[in-house]
C-alpha cells in the first residue's frame, strides 16, 4: 500500500486529538514512573525508556493518521 502524499507533513491535531494525546501522555508518564521505580539502572533500563518515548510518539502519530498516512477526520 502506498503511503498518503501527506504522510511526511505537519498535520495539526483537532482539539479531540489532542486530549486524547493529553491522555496518553499521562499514561506514559505514568508508567515512566513505575519503571524509574522499580528497575535497576543501566543500559536496559535506559534502552526501556528509550523505547517508551518511541511508542508514545508513534501513538501520536497513530491517533492523527490512518495507516496510510492520511489524516484521521
Amino acid at each position: 500500500m502506498p503511503l498518503h502524499s501527506t504522510t511526511f507533513e505537519y498535520l495539526k491535531p483537532t482539539d479531540a486529538q489532542l486530549e486524547t494525546m493529553a491522555s496518553v501522555r499521562q499514561s506514559f508518564a505514568q508508567f515512566v514512573g513505575f519503571i524509574e521505580r522499580e528497575l535497576p539502572d543501566g543500559p536496559d533500563k535506559t534502552f526501556v525508556l528509550r523505547q517508551l518515548r518511541d511508542c508514545a510518539m508513534w501513538a501520536n502519530v497513530t491517533i492523527t493518521r490512518g495507516a496510510d498516512g492520511s489524516p484521521r477526520g
